[in-house]
Parts: C-alpha cells; structure tokens; sequence
C-alpha cells in the first residue's frame, strides 16, 4: 500500500474523528490481487474514522468491500465472491513489548501497539486477507468425499493413486510374521 494512506498519530485531533475513504486504483488492487494469489480484485473500498481513546490509544473503524475472483478448490474455475465486512482496530500506547519472556497478551486479537502513524491502507490489505475465503468453491461443486475417509484417493488422469497402505510400507509384516509362523 502506498505511503499516502498513513496518518501520523501526533496529527490526529483528540477531540474529532478522523475519517478515511480508501478507493484504491486498478494498479493497486491488481498489485494487491497478484500478492494475495487472486485472479481478480474489483470494488476494494474502504470507508472508516480513527477516534481517540482516552489520552494515549486509538481506534479505527471501518467497513471493507470488495469483489474478488478465486479459483475453485475443486475445479480451479474462476468463483466470484464479495465481501463486506465490519474492520475494528485499537491501538494501545502501553501494550507490553513481547520479546519479553512471559507476556500476557489481550483476548482481544483486533488490538495492537501503537506507533507514530496508524495505516487505513495496510489495515484494508490486512483485513481483505483475513476476510477471503480458504476454500472457495464454485456453486453445486462438492469435493468427492469430504469427510476424507481413508478410501479418498485424489491422482491426475493416467496416474495410479497412492493408497494408505502404500504410505505404510511396514504394516504388511505383521501379516508375513503370522503366515510364516503358520509354515513352521
């Protein structure tokens, strides 16, 4: 994300919000999409406002919305999926420094530790990430077994399968012991 989306902590008022309107151009959503592995990023935006918390911490808030193209784990067709999404963010000014041995660290996994600028644009890289979906499938699309019992096999075209009792190479001499026990 370019640096023109930071805004310097000690320039943000304590008393007014700070909004933000993040329209990133197709040169960065295609930047965007290639680091993420997506085949298509349409309609990144994101909207929100960095308020104070107190004297000393931050909070950003923001909503994420975007269209984005994945293959398929199934197919590797294309499938199309938007996302809409709620993004919080608390920054703290005192959060312990954990290169400490024993640190206890908030529940809370949106909080982090304050530094001199609170980025919306690596926030937005950060939260389109998190909000993908990992197993896109593309609609009526089912995995052939997806419990994955013991017997799925999975192989391209042409190719014999490996087998669960391949992978064990030693399981069959139990079975030999026994048969040549029997011919003694």
């Amino acid at each position: 994300m370019p640096d023109t989306t930071t805004l310097r902590v000690a320039d943000l008022p304590q008393n007014a919000p700070t909004a933000f309107e993040l329209h990133p151009g197709p040169d960065t959503q295609k930047a965007l999409a290639s680091e993420l592995g997506l085949r298509g990023l349409r309609k990144l935006r994101f909207v929100g406002e960095v308020n104070a918390q107190g004297r000393r911490d931050w909070e950003l808030t923001g909503k994420l919305g975007a269209t984005v193209v994945q293959p398929c784990v199934v197919t590797l067709e294309p499938v199309t999926t938007r996302i809409d999404v709620d993004v919080r963010r608390l920054y703290v000014a005192d959060l312990p420094d954990v290169s400490e041995e024993e640190v206890e660290m908030p529940e809370d996994d949106n909080v982090e530790r304050l530094g001199k600028v609170i980025d919306p644009g690596a926030v937005m890289a950060e939260a389109l990430t998190l909000a993908l979906p990992l197993y896109p499938r593309k609609d009526g699309i089912e995995a052939e077994n997806t419990t994955f019992a013991e017997n799925t096999t999975f192989a391209e075209k042409g190719i014999k399968p490996m087998t669960d009792d391949d992978a064990r190479p030693f399981a069959g001499l139990a079975e030999l012991r026994d048969a040549l026990k029997k011919d003694s």
